[in-house]
């Protein structure tokens, strides 16, 4: 079951996946309250001025990791595309 909550602490990554051709990442975290969480994060290349949120999936709560990565390759799209291409971490 997924719920949503608007949160600051993401708390530390614990596996994050990288798009091979494209400055785009997922990140999976794992909660102070040992519930998890992911966000979709885009570099600007051109700027050097780091990663940006663009899914702004980090408000879903999941009780496993793996249905934070189930919900991920549902929502973001090249994750789901090109989930055998990405580099995990």
């Amino acid at each position: 079951m997924v719920i949503f909550r608007r949160s600051r602490t993401l708390g530390p990554v614990i596996a994050s996946f990288n798009a091979i051709d494209d400055p785009l990442c997922v990140d999976f975290f794992q909660r102070p309250d040992k519930s998890y969480g992911y966000e979709e994060y885009r570099r600007d290349v051109e700027t050097a001025e780091g990663w940006f949120p663009i899914g702004f999936h980090s408000a879903r709560v999941f009780t496993q990791l793996e249905e934070a990565k189930r919900d991920a390759m549902q929502n973001v799209a090249w994750f789901n595309i090109d989930q055998d291409k990405t580099n995990g971490s």
